[in-house]
């Protein structure tokens, strides 16, 4: 998730992601996934993760897009880009894990997922998704940050041999587009083999079905280098569109991955369309409106601590539930979204602070 060193704006954006997130767990936890457009749409906010995801393709594939049209033959060291993912993801996600058991070492919970070593190992090493039984509550949302460790590795199992054997080391963004123009089909594909009979249903959250979303930003790389604007109003509004199309009934239930594979596939193209809307008049720095709001000193503020957020915002929720008296699936979504981030924010400052000068 986290990318240091960015333009500001795709900074400020996170913060859009982080804020959709929360609200979309909110909105669970008080009982408004409901079988109705407004339950769907409340579902649909879950969007900020497909923010997430495209950020990371486009920031991390980047750097291969530049050294290819410097057409040097030099790519981006791995040892670097490895060890510089793990300082920045391990120490505050092992942190918020740790915290999460010993919390659940004295206060009872209503699930018993995810509990013990076994539990405690799975969570830590994030292959928590692989097998049903191992999300721990407080914790339920790492299964996205569990599938984008996987892009992470892979991204220069696929980023070398595209630049190497595919391009030969030369500026290609024909085949560049091409070839992740087809790698896009990982996830439709992925999605109708996992809904067939006799598969894991947990399968249907690993990082192939999500894959789409992680190259769509990473063919945003290559596309940032072949134009010089993109109209913001336009862009927004599609994405807007996309989002409330997104919340109709053929795109499937209130849930992360629809039973319908075809309801599925719909979804997370258009979850596609609303990410590449909103990110991709950001990527060409254009001095429009919505550049302007992403850069703003509270979006930028707000969107470096993002990474934190995402990872105590769950457990803080839980807290929040108790605070306000509500029993599970009762309540006001907005009062548990107000109060959930605004106790979340200090709690991800104190842990981007701690954690820091680790990665920095």
């Amino acid at each position: 998730m986290p990318v240091s060193g960015r333009e500001p704006a795709l900074t400020g954006i996170r913060t859009v992601a982080a804020a959709t997130v929360c609200l979309t767990h909110a909105a669970f936890w008080t009982g408004h996934y409901t079988d109705d457009y407004a339950g769907r749409l409340f579902a649909r906010f879950e969007v900020g993760v497909t923010l997430f995801f495209v950020l990371s393709g486009y920031l991390l594939f980047l750097p291969w897009v530049r050294s290819l049209r410097a057409e040097t033959g030099v790519h981006p060291p791995l040892r670097r880009y490895a060890w510089h993912r793990i300082r920045r993801i391990v120490p505050a996600y092992a942190i918020t894990v740790g915290a999460v058991y010993v919390i659940f070492a004295f206060r009872t919970d209503s699930s018993d997922l995810g509990h013990g070593v076994s539990g405690l190992i799975r969570n830590l090493t994030l292959t928590q998704v692989y097998g049903f039984g191992h999300l721990h509550t407080g914790l339920t949302q790492m299964w996205s940050l569990a599938a984008e460790v996987v892009y992470y590795i892979a991204l220069p199992v696929i980023a070398w041999p595209l630049a190497r054997y595919v391009c030969r080391d030369r500026w290609r963004p024909d085949l560049l587009i091409a070839v992740l123009g087809g790698l896009l089909l990982v996830s439709p594909v992925w999605t109708f083999a996992t809904h067939g009979d006799g598969v894991d249903p947990t399968a249907r959250l690993w990082a192939p079905a999500f894959a789409s979303w992680f190259i769509a930003g990473m063919l945003l790389a290559v596309v940032a280098q072949l134009i010089r604007s993109w109209p913001a109003t336009l862009s927004v509004a599609v994405a807007v569109g996309a989002f409330v199309l997104s919340a109709g009934a053929f795109a499937g239930e209130a849930t992360i991955v629809p039973n319908d594979a075809d309801a599925a596939v719909a979804k997370h193209t258009l979850y596609a369309v609303v990410a590449v809307g909103l990110i991709g008049p950001l990527i060409v720095g254009s001095p429009d409106w919505w550049s302007r709001l992403c850069r703003s000193r509270p979006m930028v503020w707000l969107g470096e601590i993002s990474y934190e957020f995402f990872l105590v915002h769950v457990m803080v929720l839980e807290f929040v539930m108790d605070l306000l008296g509500y029993r599970v699936f009762t309540g006001s979504v907005l009062f548990a979204f107000v109060v959930t981030s605004a106790v979340s924010v200090p709690v991800a400052w104190v842990l981007h602070r701690a954690t820091s000068p680790l990665w920095r």
